[in-house]
């Protein structure tokens, strides 16, 4: 089956001043995103992540390497591949001279939607827009010119959707609002590609993530394989009285105790064994009425990830 996106040893070098000096924003990028995935593209910023952005929407022309949206080659099949793609971006911009029913009916135009294929009216109820729906956007709060950007994205129904920070400054019922949206249209079989710095929403959305830092992919895999790399757990034990000291029997194996008096286990789970670490807090004597486990999540790794190559 042919990939939604195919990336193949992507490079962009920026000429920087007048010295025209060489600075690599993208080296060499390979990434391949299945069809109906719902795919996390991380990193910092200056990471590289909405130039590659912009070179999937034919934004900015890239260096060397190829692109392709659902097997269009974005330089040689650009119309075809323009359409299987809806991008949100990142910065809100907008033409402020048209209302929000305006603004989709000429950008469905541009994509050739034929008026009685149109979706204006749907698009426009499911982003909570109807009673902005003849008002310009320059009159829109910042939360719903986001759903308009969104919107926007829509009209012309891309397989694949393209979300640049979309929940950047917006409120929490947006927010729900758009992810339960953006799950629909994923299950529907459009592929989502999502970057955001709202880490999160990226482990609790995504089955597949990349990392990219200083223009290179440092991690791809799937979710649940990415927080095996990161093996840490914490177990804390609730008890009925207090610790002041660690017994005896527990500071071999990294136990410490916390600020309200409880003890705290930090272990790795392909290493240790939990039922040994409980036999032996419970031959320590301490008695026990309740306990926790925490574990790495995709912050966690993240971070991890993106210091090591710093």
């Amino acid at each position: 089956m042919t990939a939604a996106i195919s990336i193949k040893d992507l490079k962009k070098t920026y000429f920087e001043g007048k010295a025209r000096n060489p600075k690599d924003a993208l080296k060499g990028i390979n990434l391949e995103i299945k069809r109906g995935a719902f795919f996390g593209l991380l990193g910092p910023n200056g990471a590289g992540k909405s130039t590659l952005i912009n070179i999937m929407a034919g934004l900015t022309n890239k260096t060397s390497g190829e692109v392709s949206i659902n097997g269009y080659d974005i330089d040689n099949q650009m119309r075809a591949a323009r359409k299987s793609i809806g991008v949100v971006p990142q910065e809100l911009v907008l033409d402020t001279f048209f209302t929000v029913r305006e603004a989709l009916e000429i950008t469905a135009g541009y994509y050739g939607v034929p008026k009685a294929a149109r979706r204006t009216s749907e698009i426009i109820e499911v982003m909570g827009l109807t009673d902005k729906a003849d008002s310009n956007s320059r009159r829109l709060s910042g939360g719903m010119r986001r759903r308009l950007l969104i919107a926007k994205a829509l009209v012309h129904s891309p397989s694949v959707l393209v979300l640049d920070e979309p929940t950047a400054g917006v409120d929490v019922e947006l927010r729900t609002q758009l992810w339960e949206y953006v799950k629909k249209l994923n299950r529907e079989g459009t592929t989502i590609l999502l970057t955001t710095h709202y880490l999160e929403e990226a482990e609790e959305l995504c089955d597949e993530i990349a990392i990219i830092n200083h223009g290179e992919v440092i991690a791809c895999d799937r979710k649940q394989n990415l927080m095996r790399q990161f093996d840490s757990k914490q177990l804390i034990l609730k008890l009925t009285l207090p610790l002041t000291v660690v017994p005896p029997i527990l500071e071999n194996i990294g136990a410490t105790i916390t600020a309200e008096g409880d003890l705290a286990l930090s272990y790795r789970p392909s290493e240790a064994n939990i039922e040994e670490i409980l036999n032996k807090v419970r031959l320590s004597g301490l008695s026990i009425r309740d306990l926790a486990t925490t574990e790495a999540d995709l912050q966690d790794v993240f971070q991890h990830l993106t210091r090591k190559v710093a």
